[in-house]
This record gives C-alpha cells, structure tokens and sequence, in this order.
C-alpha cells in the first residue's frame, strides 16, 4: 500500500506561506530564516517558490530526488523548484497548456542557477532516445557558451548574468524536447570598456587568456598577463572558486555540441582578441595649421595586429578613428576628431563589436537548437533576467533593468490575481475584490509614448541643437514635476529643493520595490548608442567572414541616411513583445532572495532580507493569496489525510470522496463560514482552521499509534507464547528421545561387556588346551628328532674325517659370499661419479673385500664416464682442473667461476667481419679472445683492448680499429701476478732486457681472469719449452713500468661511484686497487 505524505508532515516551520498565522513581515522573515538554518531553501506562496541562495551545494538535487518528485502532487512533498518544473511539464504534457517559469531576484540570489536546475529536472524526466537525448544535450549546453560571452564577475555574484534570457523550450505531443529559441536582452555592453571597482569584463575574455593553448594565443597574438590589455580590470581579474582554464574548456566543447564548426569557433576568438586588442590603441593630439587638433594613434603595433586579426587595411581604420564624415543629403562633410571624440569611437566601436558578437551567438545557437519540424508545439518558457538593481551609482542601464522589473511585477499581479480568479469560478467559489498595489503608474511615467521618461529621452536624442543630460533633465523636471512617483532637486515641486540626498543631477523614482537614485550623467549617450558610419563602412570593408555580417549597415551600397533607433526604443519594443508571449502562457514563478553581501554560507542578514521581500512583493503575494480562502485542497487526499477524525469516515468511505469530506467537517467543531466547498476542492478561509485539523490528526495518530502498539504487543506476546510451548514440546519430545537412547545404549554397552568377558573365558579355555596339545607334539618330535640323531650318528661315525668341520666351515663362507654377492648385484649405486651411496656391508668379516669393491667400482664408473668425453671436452675439463690446482682456496673470484665454461674465443673474431683485418694479422690459432681493460700507470684509468692468445703469443690490438697494438712471445713471459681478492687485475711479468719489455710489464683488469692465467699457464711452458709458468697470488706485488718499478696494493672497501673495483693512484710508485668487502 503507497504511503500518502503531505507538505505539513514534519514541516520545519510553514512550508508555505500562506499558512503562516499570524501574518506580519516579521513572522515572514523568521520563517524564512528558521528553514534557512535547517537547510530547507525552498518555500511556497500557494504556487510560488521562493528560492533562498544557499551559497554551498546541497545534497537534494540527486537523480534519486529527481524520481522523487516525479510525477508528483504539486504540495504532495516539501517545497522544491523540482515540484515545480515538474507540476509546469505534467501541465504541458498532459493539458496542452504552454507554460512560462518566470525567475527573478537581484544579482547574486541565484537565478542562474534556478533556470539550469529547471532545464536539467525537464531533460532528466522526458522521453529517451538518440534524438531526443541531442536535443536536450544540445539545449543544455547553451547555457555554458552563454554564461562565458553574457556573465560577468560583480560586487553581489561571481557569475552575475549581464544580459536578459528567454528561452522557448518546444515539445512535441509526447512531452519530448524538439528544440527551442532563445531570446536576449540588453546586453551589459558598457562593461566592455568599463568596469566599476572589484568587478570584471565578460568571462570570456579570462577564459580564453588562462585556457587556450600557447599556440592558439600565437595565433591570436594575445599574451597570457591580463595586466597588459586596457580592458580588463586586474584589481578581480582571478577569482576563487572559479577555474576560467578549465572553464575555457567546458566553453570548447559546449560550443561543438551545440553545432559550432571549428572555422566558426577561431572566427569568434579572433574577434574577442580584436576587442582586447582595441582597448590597447591609444591617442595622442596633433595641432593642424587652423589652430585645431586632431587625434594621432600612439603605438601602431596593436592596430597592426587588430588589422591583421580582422583583415582590415590599416590606413583605413586608421583614418575612421581620426576623421567623422556627416552625410545630409547630397552632402558630405568630413571633420578631425579630437583625442576624447577618438577614445569615444574606439569604446563605441568595441562595444558594438561585442554586443553584435554576442547577438550574433545567440542567432547561431538557435540555428542549432531550434525545432526541425513545421508541425505545432507545445512551448515551456524560462525567463532568466536581471532583478531589481539599486546601486550607490545607478545609471541608464539601472533604469532600464527597473523598467523590465516593474512590467514583471505588473504581469505578475495580473496573472496571479487573474489565476485566483478563474480557480474561483471554476469551482464555483464567490469571487470578492483584492485591494493591491497597482504598479501600473509607475510603468505608465517610463513608457508613455507621449510623457514618458523613455519618450523624453528619444526625443532629446533626435532633436537638433546641443543635447546634453542636462537639457534631457531639464526637460524631466518640466514634464514629470508633478508626478507623485518622480523626484528632483531641480523640479517645479519645491519640496525637494532642501532635499540634500537630492544631487543636481540627478533624478529619483518610487519603484514598486523602493526609491532609486539614477545619475543623469550618461543617458543621452548610451540611449543613442552612436557608432560612426565611417567605423561601420571600415568593418565592412574587412575580409573577416564574421565582420560583414556583424555590419551590415556600413556596405555603401546600402547607405540609409536614417537615424537608427535608440537603445530605449529598443529594449521596450522587446519588454512589450516578451509580455504579450507572457500572457499566452500559464506562469509558473521562482522568487529568488540572496541571504547576505557576502556570498557565504550560514549567513541569514535580515535587513537584506526584508528589503528583497519588500520589492519582490512577497508580503502582497501572500496577502492576495489570502485574501479570499489561504487554502485549498483536492477531496480524495484530503478525506485520506483526514478521515481518522470522524467515525463515520474512518476507516473506510465507500461514498464519494466530497460528501465524505461534507459529513467529516460537519462532525467536527468548525463554524460554516470557515470553509467552503468547491466542484472539486474544499477553500479553507483561515490558516488557524487547517492548524486545528492538523493538530486533531496529530492527536488521532497518537492514539491510533497507542492502540496499533497495544494490539501489536498483544499479539507479539501470544506468538512468543505459542512459540515457546511448541518449543516446549519439541524440546521434551526430543528429551525423551534422548533419554530413551541413553538407557539403551547403557544395556547394550553392558551385554556386551558379559558377552565379551564369557567369550574370553572361552577362549582362553580353547587357547590352553590348544598350547597343552602343541607342547605334546613339539615334546614329541623333539625327542623323535634327537633319537634319529643318535641313530645316524652311531651309524655314520666311521665315516667322518678329522677336518669334517673345516669343510663345513668353507662351505658356509662360501654361501655367505654368493648371497653377499647376488645382493650387491640388486643394489649396486647409480653410474655418477658423484653418487657417494653404497649398500652397507652385512657381516663384519667382509669390512675389507666391501672397502675394496666400493673403490673397483668407483674407478671404474670414473673410466666408463670418461669414455664419453669428446677431445674438447676433455680438454676443458683438464682447463679446469689446472685453474682449480692454481687457485682453489688461493683466490676469492675462483668459486664464482668453476660453474661458467671457458669459451675461450668471447669475440668470434673469426666469423665476425669488424675483426677479419686483425684475424688474418695473426697467423697461429686464436685460444682465446676477450676484452680486457689495460690499467694506465699515470691515474689509475682503464682502456678497452682485445686480448689474443695464441700458442706463441699474446696479442693487444685496439677495439675500435682493430690494429695491434703489442704483440709478446710467451718466451718473454716469466711470471703473472694476481691477487687473493675478487677483482679481476692481474699483470704480465716479461723478462728483463727482452724487446717485448721496454715498455715494461702489463697491468690489465679481466671478468674471464680465471680462464686467462690457466690458459697462459697451460700454454706458456709449452710455447717456451720449459716448466710452468709462475703464478705470484699475492695482495701486494710489483710492475715494471719503463724503468720504474710501482707497487699494485690490493685493500678492501666500499665500491665508488657505482663500479665494483676501483683503481687510483696514490702516488709515483704506488697504485691502490679498492675491492668491495665479501659478504
């Protein structure tokens, strides 16, 4: 059964406003901060959500939150901004009626971010598929390439939108996404030039400067330091919390989603780069020889690069930016602008260059995003714009902003009370008039077409002669003087003229939200938004493919001599077009406050609070809502919510759900005029009623709780009883069982035990007699067998020699031996010569014959294993054994070396071609061949050389070019000398007065030292026709070196430098060789 939950069930606070008794702005605000502190963000006035900015993330918008309210009743869960947008889509999909979600708030409350929550609860919920999936994807990732061209880093919000979005998401019949169109406004484009202190330009222009890749910046010919371009601000220019490298990225790929071509992509960073590049252009006056001065650009090098970025000639803008040509009708009059008038085109320009990208964007995201089909759509608006701003210094873009607010706020009083409205009549409720605060005066004093402040400002514009902001307030002062929501110093109305928080030039408006200050300062300006035509017709001129699109008006084919609209103009033909698409729409609203200025969480500042409350209208919101019946709910769930408080409903109604609520609030104590009954709803007139109720229910859920646990416990003490007496009986059942066993196995253990003593009584019995008659029989052939004894003997006596027991004896022997024989046969040892087992001799006497045999065979086996050996091997081996007889427990290497064979020829000098030169300069037969370090006296430092032996002597030959060196009969040898250690030195002792030593003896280093000095060894004596070759093995022995004789000391120590063994010279006669401690 699904469990029914409701927007009151454990509810911190008053989830919904309309619901808070007792109503004043103070019981407000302290509701609001008491779900702040708890987390609970989200707050309901009827169906507005009021959205508080947490500043941190939460953990409520998880896809399983998502399948939560799913599919849900509007007030069925606590308040969120998913109920919403769910309630808005279920809407669209199911009653074909086209919605609008309207977001607003001032900078920094977090509208941004509502709008993306909305976009992504609808993608999450929508159909599936590989085309719809792209769509919303694509729609999705608008929002990242907007954010980076349209938001901006302020004193209230590190992301602040400085543009208005409307974005038409369209659906087909299903409820699935087909595309949408998104609609700007009013970009912020002063930002561009101009930031006010501890703010920053447009994101993008960070982004691309931390983000892009070294060579894309070559490209654009930027530089990674923002302090050197004029237009960025360096006192926010980084931010925490915000990675603009990464967000550059995410910026890529969203723009390549959304259906960006890469040509596309470089176009728009070149002109981002050209915008940096133009703040960089400086002026300079020049004096012409009328007297006036003309503008000079300072440094050329950053228009060059802007040219070479846009393809414009450089003498072409050059001049736009010195000279402004006025066209009246056949004529044309050329004059010099002065430096202010230059720096004013080039803001302009740049400015204009921006604002047209970014429309251009916006124009080419809804090429990508917009529906494919001509068919009918259902539409689901979402309204991001700009909140109510009230700054220290308000200027033409506050106006502006306020202007869009108050059309909001009016729509949105209309469309609410309008809604009340049609909910009344449609369920046949009595309708009785709201008294309210109508802002239409207020929206009448800025855009009547004939008095308004809009109208005015145009009107100044266009008209000839001197037009400054102080003849457009001159004009204010005279028109709206006697305007009860218009202030000036400067007005016929002389109560002001005393007013000292009244400047001069300034001028004030009462709001619906508050009094704003506006500096007149700038109006006429930025109302005319004024680009001269000779920047037009040079960005026409340039052979970038985005420029001519971007300037459209500077092709002199098409010069129109006709002022082109104004900024005010503008902007309110689009608030008017965004409000009649409005009003086509049902509104779905999410007001968003910002908790405190300091954009930190746990911070509730009440004065900030209660000043958005008062112009967001929340307070008036909630007083309409109220004004006829606070709440309203639906019969089936509320007779389910309720129908405990009634006998007669509980706990069944099988009746239809509304005259079970009739008899449910005639039973209780409610007076009639409390409440009223609708087709489909019941109206509570008084929050305090609902409480009642609510209260009652509370009470019957504790009682119905006390009676489930009565009934419960009840019910689980008898099952525990039922279930220990069926344990009981289990339990003894299997007792007697057991004790059953118990006494029949004591029985049977103790017949056995009877049967077993009996049985052995038997036994023993039978085992007696058995022995008795065995010993009869046994007595009996004894004395038989010893009888026949003497019988034979007695006869055979004279038979017998003297010697009878000698023979006997050998004969004994000589079986013992056949049998000793026959068995050394069966277990005689393998054919190893290294297998030392042999069977153990059986009888003490055979010790010598056993000694003599174990030595036969092992000679033996010695000689058939030496049968085998082929000439070579045999000769290794006998190597072998030669270097065991000179260096066994005489040399520390010798033990490491006896595994490894003796290849003798390491080089293959005659099989590889590197060495053919040196192998056919020796004649004799190579017996080894290796690469030895020959050891320099002079520090102790080693040079490869190729070893050779042969039978008559040893060659040293270069290992690169493979040319002899030295060339010694073994004749000339008379001694090698070694060390005890692990090393591999060893020197070569020649004979005195020999040619071979003039150069005296040789000192080398081997890792085949063994396999040398044998072979040497071996191969010596025979070359010289004498004994052995001398091998000195000691740690310390001398060498000849020319007519020196130096001392080779061997010592022990730590390896240096990675080698193993070092050689150093100590001085003239001494060299130190360093050989590493053995373990």
């Amino acid at each position: 059964m699904e469990v029914k939950t409701s927007l009151l069930d454990n509810m911190i606070g008053v989830g919904d406003m309309v619901l808070l008794e007792p109503l004043n702005e103070d019981s407000f605000l302290e509701n609001l901060r008491n779900r702040f502190d708890h987390n609970e963000i989200y707050t309901y006035i009827g169906s507005v959500v009021i959205s508080v900015n947490p500043y941190r993330s939460l953990p409520i918008y998880t896809p399983d939150k998502v399948e939560e309210y799913r599919n849900r009743n509007f007030y069925e869960l606590s308040p969120h901004i998913y109920a919403l947008a769910d309630e808005a889509y279920r809407s669209l999909r199911d009653q074909d009626k086209d919605q609008c979600i309207l977001i607003t708030g001032e900078s920094g409350a977090g509208k941004t971010e509502a709008s993306k929550l909305v976009m992504s609860y609808v993608a999450a919920v929508c159909g599936k598929g590989q085309e719809v999936n792209k769509v919303k994807e694509q729609l999705l990732q608008s929002n990242p390439v907007l954010e980076a061209f349209g938001n901006a880093k302020t004193v209230r919000n590190d992301n602040s939108s400085r543009f208005g979005k409307y974005m038409d998401i369209e659906f087909d019949f299903k409820g699935d996404p087909l595309g949408g169109v998104i609609s700007n406004y009013l970009l912020e484009k002063s930002r561009v030039v101009k930031q006010p202190r501890g703010e920053r330009n447009f994101h993008v222009f960070y982004q691309l400067l931390s983000g892009a890749s070294d060579d894309t910046l070559k490209k654009l010919k930027l530089d990674r330091d923002f302090s050197k371009y004029n237009y960025l601000s360096l006192d926010s220019a980084v931010v925490n919390g915000l990675d603009d490298a990464t967000n550059f990225r995410t910026v890529r790929n969203a723009m390549q989603i959304v259906g960006f071509m890469e040509a596309e992509v470089q176009s728009v960073l070149e002109l981002v780069a050209a915008v940096l590049k133009l703040g960089n252009i400086e002026f300079k006056p020049e004096s012409r020889c009328n007297g006036t001065d003309e503008s000079r650009i300072k440094d050329k090098n950053d228009l060059k690069e802007m040219c070479e970025l846009l393809g414009v000639e450089q003498s072409v803008l050059e001049r736009a930016f010195s000279y402004r040509t006025v066209e009246a009708k056949m004529e044309k009059v050329s004059t010099t602008l002065n430096v202010a008038q230059a720096y004013y085109a080039r803001d302009a320009l740049a400015k204009n260059l921006y604002s047209r990208l970014f429309s251009w964007l916006v124009t080419r995201i809804n090429e990508s995003i917009k529906a494919q089909t001509k068919t009918r759509h259902k539409v689901m608006g979402v309204l991001d714009i700009y909140g109510f701003e009230i700054f220290e210094d308000n200027s033409f873009e506050q106006f502006i902003i306020n202007y869009c607010n108050e059309k909001l706020q009016q729509i949105f009083i209309e469309l609410t009370l309008r809604e009340e409205q049609e909910e009344y009549v449609r369920e046949g409720i009595e309708w009785t008039n709201i008294e309210y605060f109508n802002n239409a005066i207020i929206c009448d004093l800025i855009e009547n077409n004939q008095n308004g402040i809009l109208a005015m400002l145009d009107e100044e514009c266009l008209r000839p002669g001197t037009v400054t902001d102080e003849t457009f307030l001159d004009k204010l002062n005279t028109i709206c003087a006697e305007h009860q929501h218009f202030e000036s110093r400067l007005s016929k109305n002389s109560k002001f003229l005393n007013d000292h928080s009244l400047p001069h030039n300034c001028f004030r408006i009462q709001h619906y939200a508050g009094k704003v200050l506006y500096r007149a300062e700038g109006f006429v300006d930025k109302n005319n938004d004024l680009l001269y035509r000779d920047l037009s017709q040079a960005m026409y001129k340039a052979t970038h493919s985005l420029i001519k699109q971007l300037f459209p008006e500077g092709n002199p084919a098409k010069v129109n001599l006709k002022r082109p609209p104004t900024a005010g103009f503008q902007f309110k033909a689009s608030v008017g077009t965004l409000m009649k698409n409005l009003q086509t729409k049902n509104p779905n609203y999410i007001r968003c406050v910002k908790p405190n200025d300091k954009k930190a969480s746990h911070i509730f500042t009440e004065s900030l609070v209660r000043h958005q409350v008062r112009y967001l209208g929340l307070m008036e919101n909630v007083r309409v809502r109220r004004a006829g019946y606070a709440f309203r709910q639906i019969y089936e769930p509320c007779l389910e919510r309720y129908k405990m408080l009634c006998k007669r409903t509980w706990p069944h109604w099988r009746g239809p759900a509304r005259e079970g609520v009739e008899v449910l609030m005639a039973d209780l104590p409610v007076p009639a005029e409390e409440f009223s009954f609708g087709r489909s709803k019941i109206f509570i007139r008084n929050p305090r009623t609902l409480f009642f109720l609510e209260e009652r229910r509370r009470q019957c859920l504790q009682d119905l709780a006390t009676l489930i646990q009565k009934i419960y416990r009840g019910w689980k003490c008898r099952s525990q009883f039922l279930l220990l007496k069926k344990s009981q009986i289990v339990v003894a059942a299997w007792y007697r069982r057991y004790a059953q066993q118990k006494k029949y196995q004591r029985i049977k253990s103790a017949t056995t035990v009877v049967q077993s003593y009996t049985r052995g009584w038997q036994a023993r019995k039978l085992l007696r007699e058995l022995k008795y008659q065995k010993r009869c029989e046994e007595a009996v052939t004894t004395i038989s067998a010893y009888w026949h004894g003497t019988q034979v003997r007695r006869e055979y006596r004279k038979f017998f020699r003297a010697n009878a027991g000698k023979k006997i004896y050998d004969f004994i022997i000589q079986r013992i031996m056949q049998k000793y024989f026959l068995g050394l046969k069966s277990t005689v040892p393998s054919m190893s010569p290294i297998d030392e087992n042999w069977p153990a001799r059986p009888y003490l006497f055979l010790d010598g014959v056993h000694t003599e045999l174990r030595r036969m065979f092992h000679l033996w086996r010695c000689k058939k294993y030496r049968s085998q050996f082929t000439e070579e091997k045999k000769a290794v081996y006998e190597e072998k054994l030669e270097a065991s007889e000179i260096f066994k427990d005489k040399k520390a290497l010798y033990p490491s070396s006896v595994s490894q064979p003796f290849k003798g020829d390491y080089l293959e000098i005659s099989k590889n071609p590197k060495y053919q030169k040196l192998n056919s300069a020796v004649d004799e037969k190579v017996l080894l061949a290796d690469v030895v370090n020959k050891i320099n006296r002079a520090n102790g430092k080693g040079t490869a050389r190729i070893f050779l032996l042969t039978k008559k002597s040893v060659v040293l030959a270069d290992q690169k070019t493979g040319q002899v060196k030295a060339s010694v009969p073994l004749p000339d040898l008379t001694s090698v000398s070694v060390s005890t250690q692990s090393d591999g030195f060893f020197a070569l002792r020649l004979k005195e007065g020999s040619a071979s030593a003039v150069k005296g003896d040789f000192l080398f280093s081997s890792e085949h030292l063994i396999e040398i000095i044998t072979k040497l060894h071996r191969f010596g004596a025979t070359a010289a026709d004498r004994e052995q070759l001398n091998v000195d093995i000691s740690d310390e022995f001398l060498v000849q070196f020319k007519q020196d004789k130096v001392c080779v000391k061997f010592v022990q120590g730590a390896p240096k430098n990675g080698n193993s063994v070092s050689c150093k010279r100590k001085n003239n006669r001494l060299l130190e060789v360093s050989v590493p401690t053995t373990a």
